[in-house]
């Protein structure tokens, strides 16, 4: 199969091209939608409960597949990649932290074999939990615990895409302020972020006023800028 092309900032990572997704029973989830997500920096995907912005991202990692037509990532149509080498390019962190039987130590060498308790130890204390959670089995962490874990699993692919649903709702403040910190640290390392979320104040530290870095997406389809602005308006509290 063939690979993506190296990374190109001229190029935007992701594409949507006229993409529509059906549920088994031809429900629509997605419904032509035409978007672009630019390379470098954070794009934020907001909207209603039940919009199909996780559905844009799974579309992303392979995790679904499009009724009719194409993701392209960085030019090249994602059904033409091999799925294990681009999710570890495309790496996706969940709203509910999915952490495999075993300890913290064995979820990290899933994604690294060949690491050691120093390397594990290091990306560990960049999603704020010590190194002593190595040792800690997946069924005795909290759920705040277990999505830091999961991002350090993540991390530890040295992804260039960073897909983030939600990933950050089961966490107290402080621990929700560090990831976002190491997420824009990230960026500017050269990561590409891709963030679902519902909270606007979240929007704004992540990206500040780049309203072109908002996809809102409002029953199965990316809204037009106007139509954006009105939502984005409509629950902005310093309108109200």
């Amino acid at each position: 199969m063939s690979e993506p092309a190296a990374s190109d900032p001229t190029t935007p990572c992701f594409q949507f091209v006229d993409v529509s997704l059906q549920a088994p029973g031809g429900e629509a989830i997605l419904s032509r939608v035409d978007a672009s997500v630019a390379s470098g920096g954070v794009t934020v995907l907001v909207g209603p409960s039940g919009s199909g912005k996780s559905t844009l991202l799974r579309l992303c990692n392979r995790l679904e597949v499009p009724t009719t037509g194409h993701v392209l990532f960085r030019g090249r149509d994602v059904a033409g990649l091999d799925p294990l080498a681009h999710r570890r390019r495309v790496g996706m962190v969940f709203q509910r932290p999915t952490l495999f039987a075993g300890t913290v130590r064995d979820n990290l060498l899933v994604a690294e074999p060949g690491g050691t308790d120093e390397d594990f130890q290091a990306v560990l204390e960049r999603v704020v939990l010590d190194g002593s959670f190595l040792d800690h089995t997946a069924d005795d962490l909290s759920v705040g615990e277990a999505q830091r874990a999961c991002i350090a699993r993540a991390l530890l692919t040295r992804p260039e895409v960073l897909l983030m649903d939600e990933a950050t709702s089961a966490l107290d403040p402080d621990a929700r302020r560090a990831i976002e910190r190491l997420a824009l640290d990230l960026v500017e390392g050269g990561l590409t972020l891709l963030w679902v979320t519902h909270d606007l104040e979240q929007v704004r530290r992540l990206i500040g006023e780049q309203i072109d870095r908002v996809l809102v997406v409002l029953g199965g389809r990316v809204a037009a800028p106007d139509e954006a602005a009105t939502f984005l308006a409509d629950r902005d509290p310093d309108t109200a």
